[in-house]
C-alpha cells in the first residue's frame, strides 16, 4: 500500500499515492486539482522548480462534518435511516459498533447537559 499524502504535495506526489495498476493518470489528477483550486478547496502554497505545491483549504475533520451533515439532510435530518442503510450494506463490523459505543460514552461524560436518549 502506498503512503497517503498529508499536508502539502505536488500533483505528482498525489498521483503516486494511487495504485500503479488502474490508477489515475497524471492529467486526470492535474485536472481535478485545478478544479478543486478553482472551487477554493485547494490552494497553491509554493512553487518548486516548474511544479506547484498544493494543500487543502478545508481540514479533513471539517470536510467529514460537512459530508455527514449533507448525508443526514438526505434522510430529513434523521440519523436512524442512514444508520440502517449502513448496516444493510454489510460493511459495519462489531468493532465499528464497539467504537461507536465508546464514542457515545465519551460524549455523555463530557456533556452531562444533553438528554441521555439523544446519546444512548
Amino acid at each position: 500500500m502506498k503512503a497517503q499524502v498529508a499536508g502539502s504535495a505536488s500533483i505528482r506526489e498525489m498521483q503516486e499515492t494511487f495504485p500503479q495498476e488502474g490508477g489515475a493518470a497524471y492529467t486526470t489528477i492535474q485536472t481535478t486539482v485545478y478544479r478543486l483550486e478553482a472551487k477554493k478547496a485547494l490552494r497553491r502554497v509554493k512553487k518548486v522548480g516548474n511544479f506547484n505545491i498544493f494543500e487543502a483549504v478545508v481540514s479533513r475533520d471539517d470536510a467529514q462534518r460537512r459530508l455527514i451533515d449533507d448525508l443526514l439532510a438526505l434522510f430529513a435530518g434523521r440519523p436512524q435511516p442512514a444508520m440502517a442503510r449502513i448496516i444493510e450494506s454489510g460493511k459495519l463490523t462489531r468493532n465499528d459498533i464497539k467504537e461507536a459505543e465508546k464514542t457515545l460514552r465519551n460524549l455523555a461524560r463530557k456533556d452531562h447537559t444533553h438528554d441521555p436518549d439523544i446519546l444512548l
